[in-house]
């Protein structure tokens, strides 16, 4: 236990990690970045104070009801998964290596293969960023919040603003209103509910032949798809590129 000025007992937060909120037949899997210090002390996603993803999840319609950072548990429950790219916390995300993303990603890779989501939201434009060229692009993409031209495992690969107090890249009307994408994407998804909230979790879709490599979780990240477009469905993938393992030259300065 550390002890902060005060002489109150602190949690040593850089050691803890938090648990993944994914259940078999999620329909949208939601990542962050990494966790920040609040929310490695409380173990919930997004527990920052001044955090708006919680509100945003609620006003855009994506949830039925308000929820706070302690509501995590209950995403799955609307068929919403949550995870992070990197496992480490820290007070911002200048503190993450550019191999952090690398190897997070080889691990993310693994979820989506086994958990099937039809849509995977990237919550802060600085991961797609960190990881164009391992999601197949050729050409440094321009990145905007909606559908982004690459798929995994046929998840549609879809970016959100970074909802940080610190980002100053967005107002809190483009946040939203990227939010509201998400959501009417969601509710194009077979089976979802009217009104914009997602089905309950449908049984998990059976793992494709070849959908992840011979080798282990951290050493093998399956081969990535590039889809055609953003607009309609995606049509089956075909395998891209091998993953770059050159670092990122350039990183957004929020924090999720």
């Amino acid at each position: 236990m550390l002890k902060p000025k005060g002489g109150h007992p602190k949690t040593n937060w850089a050691e803890l990690r938090l648990t993944d909120r994914i259940e078999p037949g999620v329909r949208v899997l939601l990542v962050g970045i990494n966790p920040g210090v609040m929310s490695a002390s409380t173990g919930h996603h997004f527990a920052g104070p001044t955090n708006r993803f919680w509100r945003l999840l609620y006003e855009s319609g994506i949830v039925p009801e308000p929820v706070t950072h302690e509501d995590d548990v209950r995403l799955p429950q609307w068929g919403i998964g949550m995870t992070n790219l990197v496992a480490r916390p820290s007070p911002g995300i200048d503190a993450l290596r550019p191999q952090e993303y690398l190897d997070g990603w080889r691990i993310l890779e693994q979820k989506i293969a086994t958990f099937r989501p039809e849509i995977v939201a990237f919550v802060g434009v600085t991961m797609y960023r960190a990881l164009w060229k391992t999601l197949g692009h050729t050409d440094a993409p321009e990145i905007k919040p909606g559908f982004q031209k690459a798929t995994v495992h046929g998840a549609r690969l879809f970016v959100l603003p970074n909802p940080s107090g610190r980002n100053a890249n967005f107002s809190y009307a483009e946040m939203l209103a990227a939010f509201n994408r998400l959501r009417r994407a969601m509710r194009r998804l077979p089976g979802a509910k009217p009104r914009g909230r997602i089905s309950a979790p449908r049984p998990a879709r059976p793992r494709l032949a070849g959908a992840s490599s011979g080798r282990s979780t951290a050493a093998g990240a399956g081969r990535l798809a590039r889809a055609a477009g953003t607009s309609g469905r995606t049509p089956t993938s075909t395998p891209a590129a091998a993953p770059s393992r050159r670092a990122p030259h350039t990183r957004a300065r929020s924090r999720s």
